[in-house]
């Protein structure tokens, strides 16, 4: 296949995905089947986003323009390891190392192990060519790059089975929020939706929040009652229940609407069902600091509009790590 036609099947699941079919229902209830935290909900958000983020002619036609992309590349044959923390959270690598000619050998994570498999049966179904260029192992062998996601434990063995290939490696990380305390109800709504979508389980959703002393929290406990129904939600209610309770055994203050537990803590990440705040007197020096955290993807508020940290673009690379540069120099 040339870039063209990769870019047309690319636009062609994209128009699929939107007609919510029967067969795409029942592979959304599988998957939600196979792992809880994948509802529908928040499968759909994820499928929505790559649609209107990624699979839109205009949009692939310009990041093709971009790199100067065309049929002149030496396929290579690259390796991905996925997360399995979000539904999809692979898609983005997956694109480029296809958008650029490359063949693809995928090790999924058990935890989302069904959606791409879809997609990719299903580009198989519109262009079928393209079975000799998409597989689907259990261990990655013989891949000429790779580019792995992982926890920070798991980015060790990576660096060790791949660190003498051309390699990109992923390790964990999280997002953060910055409060004036002049935020409008609207802005602290879309807060909400940084912090809760996906249950918080992705490297975008903000775990940490750094509030000026004196700070008025109510207003954003009031917000974050627009997830209130996930503690409808088992999985969700566990950890919430587990949360509080260390908080009452210890004798700590924490702050609650009944379904997310605030909690002044200096750690950036934090478990699900719970923010971290801190408090602040020095802007400026807040922002230098939060800049030079690696281990930080997203940093929102502060100039940065709420609710766009789950919406990244096709040139929005998780780490910084430009993965479409890293392709065409192999």
């Amino acid at each position: 296949m040339n870039l063209a036609e990769r870019i047309d099947l690319l636009v062609m699941l994209g128009e699929y995905l939107t007609t919510n079919t029967d067969e795409w229902q029942e592979i959304k209830q599988k998957a939600f089947e196979k792992n809880n935290w994948f509802t529908h909900e928040f499968v759909d958000l994820a499928v929505k986003n790559i649609v209107e983020k990624f699979l839109k002619k205009d949009k692939l036609l310009q990041l093709a323009k971009h790199y100067h992309l065309d049929d002149n590349i030496q396929q290579k044959n690259i390796g991905i390891v996925a997360a399995g923390n979000i539904p999809l959270v692979c898609f983005h690598d997956f694109l480029c190392v296809f958008i650029t000619c490359h063949k693809i050998t995928l090790k999924l994570s058990s935890k989302d192990d069904v959606l791409l498999k879809y997609f990719v049966q299903k580009m198989t179904a519109l262009q079928p060519e393209i079975k000799d260029q998409i597989f689907f192992a259990d261990i990655l062998k013989n891949c000429d790059a790779y580019i792995a996601t992982g926890s920070n434990n798991s980015a060790r063995y990576f660096d060790y089975y791949f660190g003498k290939y051309p390699s990109i490696i992923k390790k964990n990380k999280t997002s953060v929020a910055i409060l004036s305390g002049k935020e409008t109800n609207e802005e602290l709504t879309l807060l909400a939706d940084d912090i809760q979508q996906y249950f918080g389980l992705g490297c975008r959703n903000v775990t940490k929040i750094y509030v000026p002393e004196k700070y008025d929290f109510v207003t954003l406990l009031t917000a974050l009652k627009k997830y209130d129904h996930f503690i409808d939600h088992n999985k969700y209610k566990n950890n919430y229940d587990y949360c509080l309770t260390l908080q009452i055994m210890n004798n700590s203050f924490y702050m609650t609407n009944d379904s997310v537990l605030l909690i002044e803590n200096d750690q950036l990440f934090s478990s699900i069902s719970s923010v971290h705040y801190s408090f602040y007197t020095n802007l400026d020096l807040l922002k230098n600091d939060l800049a030079n955290n690696p281990d930080i993807q997203c940093i929102e508020g502060a100039g940065t509009p709420f609710g766009k940290a789950q919406q990244p673009g096709l040139f929005d690379f998780a780490d910084g790590v430009d993965t479409i540069q890293f392709l065409l120099a192999l």
